[in-house]
């Protein structure tokens, strides 16, 4: 996890655990714009979040955005208990 840009912006959403997959996923989206500001300067980029759905959306699209800079990412997962509640934690790891 060296060198990770954690993209936890303060918002409500960062915290929550979405009642739903679609809602879940239109959060993933919006992240979009956070996290490529950051691979396309050669970054590693992360997020945290309680909700597992949120994660699986994630690995999903952080290969994808990573596509659109020609970079080759591997992502990594984590998950913690902090205060009796699981958070997970997602970020992306280039390839040299």
């Amino acid at each position: 996890m060296d060198h990770v840009k954690w993209i936890n912006s303060g918002h409500k959403e960062d915290n929550r655990i979405f009642s739903s997959e679609i809602e879940a996923k239109e959060w993933a989206v919006a992240l979009y714009p956070d996290f490529v500001a950051y691979l396309g300067i050669q970054r590693n980029v992360g997020y945290a979040t309680p909700d597992d759905k949120v994660i699986k959306h994630l690995a999903v699209f952080f290969p994808q955005w990573a596509d659109y800079y020609n970079l080759q990412v591997d992502i990594c997962t984590e998950k913690l208990q902090i205060d009796g509640q699981t958070n997970q934690k997602i970020w992306t790891q280039q390839k040299i």
